[in-house]
C-alpha cells in the first residue's frame, strides 16, 4: 500500500509540472536620459587665479622742515596731479633766515671789494719800494749812497711783497667765505621751498594723518599717503608648472590679462603682464605674476581681489562638452556615449581646460558625437536609453 501511494503522488507532481507555463524574462524598461553633442570650437588656453589690486606707486607724503602746519589745500580722497600744492608750513622763520643769508653774503661781498683795493694800494707800494731798492743799491755799489740806506729800502720792498701775498690770502678767505654764504643762502632758499609741500605724482589722496594748525617735525610722520590708481597694478600667483610657457610667451610680445570684478556685471577690465618674479616661492611652489591695467575709470580699486585671467594662446578644433557629462571613477574621468544602437557605451576620457560650464576634452571623444548629461545613475554599459527633452 506504501509503495501505491508513492507512486500516486509522484504521477500527481508530474501532471503539475506538465501543466504549469513556462515564465520568460522581461526586457528592462529604456532609462529616460538627456544628452549634449560634442563641439568642435575655438578654446583660449588661460590660466586662472585670484588676484589682489595694488597702487601702481604709492608715496608718503611728510615735511622736510618743522613748523606749524597752516592750511591743506586738498580734501581727503582728492584726486591730485603731480605738482600740485598740498600742504603750507609757517614761512616766518624761514624767511627770516633767508635774510639774514643774504645780509651775511652781502657783507662779506663788501669786505672782498675793501680787500682788493687794500691788495692794489699794496701791490703799488711793492713796485714804489722794489724801484727803490734797486736804486739805492746801484748806488751804493757806485760809492755814491750809504750802505746802511741801501740795506733799509731792501728790507721796506721785501715788507711790501709780504704784505701783498698777506692780502691776497686774505682775499682767498674772503672768496670762501663767499661761497660758504651763498651755499648758506640757496640752503635758505631750499628749506623756504619745503614750507610748500607738492604732490610729486598724481594719485588718489588717502586720509590725513594730521590736521592744519599742528606743530610737525622735519620727517617725523606722513601727513597723507598717495596711491597711483591710473594704471593700476593687479598681483596674483600661478603655479610653478605654468612658468615655462609664460616665459614663452612673454617673448614672443605682450601677454594679455583680463580682471574681474565679484558680482560686477560690467566687462573685464583688460591689461598686459608685466612683470615676472625671479624666484617661485619653494614654500607654495607658485610664482608671482603682476600685471597692469590703464584702468581709465578707477574701477580697479587698491586692496580689492579680482578674478585675473591670463590668455596664454588659442586652440583650434577642440572637443568640447558640457561638465555636467563627466563622471568619475577610481580609474579616472568617464562619459557615456550613446550609441546608433540606442544604447550607451563608457568611455575614458582626458580633461583638458574648463571653460565656465563646459570642459574641453584632450583624448577619447570626437566632435559630433552625443554625451548624456543626465540620467547616468541608472545606466550602465549596453543600457537601453530614452532620449527626454
Amino acid at each position: 500500500m506504501k509503495a501505491l501511494f508513492l507512486i500516486t503522488i509522484l504521477l500527481a507532481l508530474t501532471a503539475c509540472e506538465k501543466s504549469a507555463p513556462v515564465a520568460t524574462a522581461a526586457a528592462p524598461p529604456a532609462v529616460p536620459v538627456k544628452l549634449a553633442t560634442a563641439s568642435l570650437r575655438s578654446v583660449p588656453l588661460e590660466v586662472k587665479a585670484i588676484g589682489k589690486v595694488e597702487p601702481f606707486a604709492s608715496v608718503q607724503v611728510r615735511s622736510q622742515v618743522a613748523g606749524v602746519l597752516l592750511k591743506a589745500h586738498f580734501t581727503e580722497g582728492d584726486f591730485v596731479k603731480a605738482g600740485d600744492v598740498l600742504f603750507a608750513i609757517d614761512p616766518r622763520p624761514f624767511q627770516e633766515a633767508l635774510r639774514q643769508a643774504e645780509a651775511t653774503l652781502a657783507r662779506d661781498k663788501a669786505l672782498q671789494a675793501q680787500a682788493e683795493a687794500t691788495l692794489s694800494s699794496a701791490q703799488a707800494q711793492e713796485t714804489f719800494y722794489g724801484m727803490q731798492a734797486k736804486r739805492y743799491e746801484r748806488l751804493a755799489a757806485e760809492g755814491l749812497g750809504s750802505r746802511e740806506q741801501a740795506d733799509q729800502t731792501a728790507v721796506e720792498a721785501r715788507a711790501r711783497r709780504t704784505n701783498v701775498r698777506a692780502v691776497t690770502a686774505n682775499i682767498d678767505s674772503i672768496k670762501a667765505t663767499i661761497r660758504a654764504d651763498e651755499a648758506a643762502l640757496e640752503n635758505a632758499k631750499l628749506h623756504l621751498s619745503y614750507c610748500t609741500i607738492r604732490a610729486n605724482l598724481s594719485g588718489r589722496t588717502g586720509d590725513m594723518r594730521i590736521k592744519p594748525g599742528n606743530l610737525i617735525k622735519a620727517n617725523d610722520s606722513d601727513l597723507v599717503t598717495i596711491h597711483q590708481v591710473q594704471p593700476v597694478s593687479v598681483a596674483f600667483t600661478v603655479p610653478e608648472i605654468q612658468l615655462a610657457t609664460l616665459r614663452q610667451r612673454l617673448q614672443s610680445g605682450r601677454l594679455p590679462v583680463a580682471a574681474a570684478i565679484p558680482g560686477d556685471t560690467q566687462p573685464e577690465s583688460t591689461g598686459h603682464l608685466a612683470f615676472l618674479d625671479n624666484a617661485v616661492d619653494p614654500a607654495t611652489g607658485t610664482i608671482r605674476l603682476k600685471a597692469t591695467f590703464p584702468n581709465p575709470t578707477t574701477r580697479l580699486w587698491p586692496g580689492q581681489f579680482v578674478h585675473v585671467r591670463v590668455l596664454l594662446a588659442e586652440k583650434q578644433n577642440a572637443v568640447v562638452i558640457p561638465a555636467a557629462a563627466l563622471q568619475n571613477s577610481q580609474a579616472g574621468s568617464y562619459v557615456y556615449i550613446v550609441t546608433p544602437q540606442k544604447t550607451v557605451e563608457l568611455r575614458p576620457v582626458t580633461l583638458g581646460p574648463r571653460l565656465d560650464r563646459d570642459v574641453t576634452i584632450e583624448t577619447g571623444l570626437s566632435g559630433g558625437e552625443s554625451v548624456v548629461v543626465e540620467g547616468q545613475l541608472r545606466l550602465a554599459p549596453g543600457s537601453k536609453i530614452k532620449v527626454v527633452s
